[in-house]
């Protein structure tokens, strides 16, 4: 029979902060602690920290290296800079501590195993307050957007995801078609894609156009 139960992985700065959330977490039928030393990673993480240091960083930078893809991260507070930092290293979700009871961390780690990240309201607002200073003045200016697509790259694959060949690309943009083959490459090299179908699947997966 498949085990359908959520492997946790619980790191925390202290030991007491590391019982306390594994008693939280023991017993509910959902979840199956790990000690992250298994051959297969984790299917969650939550990571209990007092600041983003760089002990932290490496704990969570060294998790998504080992394979595990979903991070919640238990935190007092985080400054501006530090809130970007734990985005960077993977974390998808974030709990402030004071809102950290167990069926609050429960059900987070439930939806971060199913893909879904959580910010609280006041942290997403900071983010993308940022997302749009560095748009602005760092991005834009050098003609990329924050996702590393090029204007270019991203109207090409537009319409390519509408079904617009080469050809039709190239007259409706007033490119060469050199330059459609070329900018449809350069997107499948840079994200390791197979062929243009993909380049495009991809694109809209990830939220690119």
């Amino acid at each position: 029979m498949v085990n359908s139960r959520i492997s946790v992985y619980i790191y925390a700065h202290d030991p007491i902060t590391k019982s306390g959330l594994t008693a939280q977490l023991r017993g509910r039928p959902e979840f199956e602690l790990v000690d992250g030393k298994l051959d297969t990673p984790p299917k969650v993480a939550l990571l209990a920290i007092d600041t983003a240091d760089e002990q932290a960083l490496q704990v969570m930078r060294g998790l998504r290296v080992q394979g595990c893809e979903h991070l919640v991260l238990v935190v007092s507070s985080l400054s501006d800079e530090d809130l970007m930092a734990v985005v960077e290293a993977g974390a998808g979700s974030i709990v402030w501590r004071s809102r950290a009871s167990a069926s609050w961390l429960a059900q987070t780690i439930i939806n971060a195993a199913g893909g879904e990240a959580a910010l609280p309201p006041e942290a997403l607002a900071r983010l993308l307050k940022q997302v749009t200073r560095l748009r602005r003045h760092v991005l834009a200016p050098r003609g990329l957007t924050f996702n590393g697509l090029s204007s270019r790259e991203r109207d090409i694959l537009k319409l390519a995801a509408e079904g617009f060949d080469t050809d039709e690309i190239a007259r409706e943009l007033s490119y060469s078609k050199r330059t459609v083959t070329s900018a449809l490459h350069d997107v499948s090299v840079r994200y390791q894609l197979r062929n243009r179908t993909h380049a495009v699947a991809y694109a809209i997966r990830e939220g690119f156009i």
